[in-house]
Parts: C-alpha cells; sequence; structure tokens
C-alpha cells in the first residue's frame, strides 16, 4: 500500500492521518481488509512499532477495527468523504438563534474588541475605566497568593459555594457596614465575576421579557445591554443636579418591575443624589413593588469628606440589589464584584449563579480575603484616593488653562473621570474632533453611547486614573493645540 507521509509531525502521525484520509475519502471502504502492520511496515520502509501505534489510534477512534488477531479492518461505519466547507456562508445557512441569541448579536456595543487593549499611536489616552495598575502593591498580591497556593488542602480544589468564599463574604460585611453603612450579614451576599455578571443575574432572575425596567438617562451602558438582552422595555428617565429626577418616575399602572440607579455618583454625569430623592425612590419601590438595583461602582473615591451612605443603608422595605466591584479599587483582571442581596431574593440569586457557572474561582477569592482583612485593601484605597485627587486637579486646572470658557466640567469632587461638556459644538462633529486627536496622539472619547437616545450636547468624558499627572498635563495641552491649530473643530457645522 502506497501512502503520502509527507507533513509534519511524529512519523506514526503521519501513517494515522494518511490511512484516515483514504477512509475519508472511501478509497478504503467499510470492511476492506487493511495489510498486517509487519507488511505495511515493509512498504513504507519504515518501523514496525511506528505502524502499530497507527492502528492503535484509528482502533481508538473507531475508524478500524481488528478482534481476535485477525487482519486489521475499516469499520463498516467509517466516515464518509466530508463536503468542502462553503467558502462564504449563504443567508439561508445562518444558524437559527434564540430571540436571546438575536438580540445579543444585532447589538454592537456586546462584546466590543479589544475594547480596553491599548490603541497604536495614542499616547494620552483618557479613556475611562482603567485604574493604575502600575501603583497596585503587586508584591503583596503575589505574596498572599502564593501562600494561599501554598497551604490550600485538597478540599480547596473541589466544587465550592455558588454564592462565594464565606471568609470573603464575613469579610465584605464588615467593610460594607464601616466604609459604606450597608446593614447585611454574610448570607446576602453573593460573589460574581465582575457587575457585569451581578446585572444579568438581576436581568434573568427579576425580570420577563416585556417588563419595564426604569434606567438613568445618561446611564451605564453595561446595565442597560444586559436588561435589553432578556427583552426589557427600558423607560429613560432624565439625570439632572440632583441625579435621577424622581418626579418622573412611572406610577404604578407602567408596570415597573425595578429601576437601575448610581446614586452615590452617577455614572456618567458624576452627580450625587441627594437625601430627598433617595427617599422618594425607596418610597416609589415600596409602594409599586419594584426592586432597586444600586451600581455603587466607584464611590470610595471621594475627595472631600468621608464617601456617602449607600442607598441600601436607608432601605427598610427590602427593595435594594446592592452591587459594588474591585475592578476599579483594585484591577479588573481580579473578576470580582459582589451583590448584597436582601433575604427574599438570595435563593433565587444563588440559583441562577449555580446554573451559570457554579461559583467564583477560589484563590483569588481566598487571596482578597487576605488583603481585606490585613488592612491592605483600605490602606490600598487610601493611597489611591489621595493619587486620584491630585489627578483629578491637575485635569481640571489643565481643561481651564488649555480651553477656558471652550468647556464646561460637570460633576462632583469624586469619582475617576470627569464629564467635560464642549461648548459651540454640534454633537455631530464631535466624531471627527474625536478622530483628529486620536491622530495628535490623544485618546478622548463621546458621551454619547451612554445615552438611550443622541445627546442635544457635545460632550466627552475623560478618565483619568491610569494617567500621571504629567501625562494629563502634556495630553490636555496636545489637544488643545490641536483645537487651536483647527479652529472649526469648535464651531457649529
Amino acid at each position: 500500500m502506497l501512502l503520502n507521509l509527507r507533513g509534519s509531525g511524529p512519523l506514526y502521525r503521519r501513517v494515522y492521518q494518511a490511512l484516515k484520509s483514504e477512509i475519508g475519502a472511501a478509497r478504503l471502504r467499510g470492511g476492506a481488509r487493511l495489510p498486517s502492520t509487519r507488511a505495511l511496515a515493509a512498504d513504507l520502509g519504515i518501523s514496525r512499532n511506528t505502524v502499530v501505534l497507527a492502528y492503535e489510534q484509528l482502533v481508538a477512534e473507531g475508524y478500524v477495527v481488528s478482534r481476535n488477531r485477525s487482519a486489521p479492518a475499516v469499520a463498516g461505519e467509517a466516515p464518509l468523504r466530508r463536503s468542502p466547507a462553503p467558502s462564504r456562508i449563504r443567508p439561508e445557512s445562518r444558524p437559527r438563534l434564540s430571540t436571546y441569541g438575536r438580540r445579543l448579536t444585532r447589538d454592537p456595543a456586546i462584546a466590543p474588541s479589544g475594547s480596553y487593549a491599548v490603541r497604536p499611536g495614542i499616547r494620552y489616552d483618557f479613556r475611562y475605566g482603567r485604574p493604575a495598575i502600575h501603583e497596585f502593591p503587586r508584591e503583596t498580591w503575589r505574596r498572599l497568593l502564593a501562600a494561599r497556593a501554598r497551604r490550600n488542602s485538597l478540599d480547596t480544589f473541589g466544587y465550592a459555594a455558588p454564592s462565594g468564599y464565606a471568609p470573603l463574604r464575613k469579610a465584605l460585611t464588615d467593610y460594607l457596614r464601616r466604609a459604606r453603612g450597608v446593614a447585611c450579614d454574610a448570607d446576602q451576599i453573593v460573589i460574581v465575576n465582575g457587575s457585569q455578571q451581578a446585572f444579568d443575574l438581576a436581568a434573568r432572575v427579576l425580570l420577563d421579557p416585556g417588563d419595564a425596567v426604569v434606567i438613568e438617562e445618561p446611564h451605564y451602558h453595561g446595565s442597560r445591554l444586559a436588561f435589553e438582552a432578556v427583552g426589557a422595555r427600558l423607560i429613560a428617565i432624565p439625570v439632572d443636579a440632583e441625579g435621577l429626577d424622581t418626579s418622573r418616575l412611572p406610577s404604578a399602572a407602567a408596570g415597573a418591575r425595578l429601576a437601575c440607579v448610581t446614586p452615590c455618583h452617577q455614572f456618567p454625569t458624576g452627580v450625587i443624589m441627594p437625601l430627598g430623592r433617595r427617599l422618594a425612590l425607596l418610597d416609589w419601590a415600596s409602594r409599586t413593588g419594584a426592586w432597586v438595583i444600586e451600581d455603587d461602582y466607584v464611590s470610595e473615591f471621594r475627595y472631600e469628606g468621608r464617601p456617602l451612605e449607600a442607598l441600601q443603608a436607608l432601605d427598610r422595605a427590602g427593595r435594594v440589589v446592592y452591587v459594588g466591584t474591585f475592578s476599579k479599587t483594585l484591577f479588573p483582571a481580579l473578576r470580582l464584584a459582589y451583590l448584597v442581596l436582601p433575604h427574599a431574593l438570595v435563593k433565587a440569586f444563588v440559583a441562577a449563579k449555580w446554573m451559570t457557572d457554579r461559583y467564583t474561582a477560589m484563590l483569588g477569592q481566598e487571596a482578597l480575603t487576605d488583603f481585606i482583612t490585613s488592612g491592605h485593601f483600605e490602606r490600598t484605597l487610601r493611597r489611591t484616593s489621595a493619587r486620584n485627587a491630585a489627578r483629578r486637579r491637575v485635569l481640571i486646572e489643565s481643561l481651564e488653562r488649555n480651553l477656558g470658557d471652550r468647556v464646561e466640567i460637570a460633576g462632583e469632587n469624586a469619582g475617576v473621570h470627569l464629564l467635560v461638556w464642549l461648548k459651540g459644538v454640534a454633537p455631530r462633529s464631535v466624531a471627527s474632533l474625536i478622530a483628529r486627536a486620536a491622530h495628535a496622539g490623544v485618546g478622548v472619547y463621546p458621551i454619547s453611547p451612554y445615552y438611550l437616545r443622541p445627546p442635544c450636547r457635545a460632550g466627552l468624558l475623560f478618565g483619568y486614573a491610569s494617567l500621571t499627572e504629567a501625562e494629563i498635563r502634556a495630553g490636555i495641552r496636545r489637544l488643545a493645540e490641536m483645537v487651536r491649530s483647527r479652529g472649526e473643530a469648535f464651531s457649529e457645522r
């Protein structure tokens, strides 16, 4: 038998592939006898052991049968020749997706490729959402991980509780009570893989297709996408200088099942919801039977006075689902966040978490527990907060010095980004301005993706946590030079 043994890899694999190709192409049909290993080895001029290994692989995969020392033969149900894959997918051959799948694939904002990757040519990147990873105490974190890995027992390599590592949940209850005023016990906490999983679980557990959801306008688009994916109907309530305008909340007849808010630092405007509106929101939830998701994404970073109490701390009716994350305070790759749930929702959310991914990986949870209980977490927060406050001051000073009355800075003295409104700029002109800035090596980003409907003003979101003070000054200076050299960039069109 002549076989084509060209290719790379071990010789027995090439013999195996050649025979498999002959069978797949029906040149060796079901029931056909194959040469003995000795005879084929002689024909090919190779070792008999090489042919034995090839035959054994074919037998293991069901292409060849060999019984009671009889000569091997092609299996009676050997695969037939496969038709070549089409060069392009015809419309009629596209997979039939569920309604959920179609919602996901038609929204370009879901799963953006490389959305947080370093952009070529961008020297000063003001992208929102990047913490100062280079300042994180990596050596301390490595020591905690290594210590846990060394002393873990075999039990820690098995399955874990879907609600999360119990000591971490206990550590979080102590921290949240002390730092955020959140009243809860460890059984109310569910550890998740980032806040996006928290929104997804909330959408799946609390909403049916067609249910109404109140969102802020503007809002964090990650939560909106989770609600849209399950078929929710969105009710956008405008945000003003005091956050969500609670006077415009829908009546009970609208059937809103939940509201998603960022009361301690509205995303993306940065305003803070005062006590009166917080109480009005909770009263509305209690009267209508709606749930409130409190996205407390970055409230630890408040640069005047102590961080504000969470909305959950005012909840007496058990209507608030609190979402916290470590992506901004520590680093995004940690992929750890948590839900603080009303007692009535714990069972359903734990079941949904188990259905989604069983449980969150343990080693990171264990190391984070040690990071919190040893005091490293709050020390890191204090250092990061001081550095972010300095960066924020530099950003505001640079904007005022270089762009002056061309811009209006919005938001309170908190968070890790600024919203900057552009005076005299048409919203449709923002894309070309951003492109010219990128050509100049400065990454700036529009406010429009955070609106359900296009905003009537042109605005940019400036993240500053990942930049040094020198980089902030240089970036804003270069942006201003680009604007001055192209005066039409800030003219109405």
